[in-house]
């Protein structure tokens, strides 16, 4: 049994231009001790669909309107306060809005596990200084008595990520956690979450835009574009062998050390469609060169495909239907 499931879910916005579904009747899953990259474009669904595993999705005007999602085998819906932040926990993009500036680090580190551990005043503060050691923080005793703005970008994230940690979550979700740091930073914020993956049992959902960022963490990927899924696979077959136009575009994108430069930087062609009103059949379809009428009119199933699944015509004959 997989750690979570998500089947079919559709979060929806009400807006007076008109209703958006972004993700629209998307499903994964994340195994036990996996880390899967959520990777696509800005308006993709990805940080919705983590918020709607947090039950965080604001509304007005969002609002889960179909699927499901199961932890351990149970539908968390209705009792996600009772997880959310002991089972599951979650590293926003901007630590400096996550966390509280009127606060102290202490403060807020210690209010975590007396509301979830029901610890001591003692026994929580010096579980978070351990925790702050582990993450790489000089000092964290001194460390403890200041205040969010007294950090560094690189070291309020690495806060988030200790008070994500502090009950040991069976699950971490990492929004885009690397996206406002600098590039140095960014690599030690790697390096910190390939730790843990090394040496806890927690499993993570790492999202982020950029491919680059999810092969140096990611077991698997799964693939969004304009709130669907459009490629699932583990993370060394989408580099080798990626199927889907759109995944083989983001990986054409990606700047190569390796390779001298002799034309511009490829691009995929086109814009994101308007989600209030989609395009019909293949959302990618106006952007694809491989685009045929069949792509135009009906939106394709999943295909496995050498066991990665791709959603595209392109694959219809020769592969399994999913």
């Amino acid at each position: 049994m997989a750690l979570l499931e998500v089947k079919d879910l559709v979060v929806e916005f009400s807006l007076p231009e008109g209703k958006i579904r972004a993700p629209d009747g998307i499903s994964f899953e994340v195994e036990h001790e996996e880390v899967l990259g959520i990777v696509g474009e800005s308006g993709s669904g990805k940080s919705v669909t983590a918020l709607a595993i947090m039950g965080l999705v604001p509304s007005p005007p969002g609002k889960v309107v179909n699927g499901k999602i199961l932890f351990e085998g149970k539908d968390i819906s209705g009792n996600i306060h009772e997880l959310r932040g002991k089972e599951i926990s979650m590293v926003f993009q901007n630590p400096l809005n996550s966390l509280n500036p009127s606060l102290k680090i202490g403060v807020q580190l210690v209010e975590v596990l007396q509301e979830h551990l029901n610890m001591s005043e003692r026994e929580a503060w010096n579980r978070s200084v351990e925790v702050l050691k582990m993450m790489g923080i000089p000092d964290p005793e001194t460390m403890m008595n200041r205040y969010p703005f007294e950090f560094s970008g690189g070291m309020r994230q690495r806060v988030m990520i200790a008070m994500a940690m502090l009950c040991e979550p069976k699950l971490l979700i990492a929004d885009e956690p690397t996206t406002a740091l600098d590039v140095t930073t960014q690599a030690q914020i790697l390096k910190l979450f390939r730790k843990l993956k090394e040496s806890s049992k927690t499993s993570i959902i790492f999202i982020s835009h950029d491919l680059s960022v999810i092969a140096q963490i990611a077991d698997r990927v799964v693939v969004m574009y304009a709130g669907k899924i459009v490629e699932k696979a583990r993370i060394d077959d989408i580099f080798e062998h990626p199927f889907h136009p759109y995944t083989r575009g983001l990986l054409k994108s990606i700047p190569s050390f390796y390779k001298k430069r002799k034309s511009r930087f490829h691009s995929i062609p086109g814009n994101v469609p308007n989600l209030m009103n989609p395009p019909r059949g293949c959302r990618f379809h106006p952007r694809c060169s491989d685009a045929s009428e069949l792509c135009r009119e009906k939106e394709p199933p999943f295909f496995k495909v050498n066991g990665s699944y791709v959603s595209c015509w392109l694959y219809q004959r020769g592969a399994d239907h999913s």
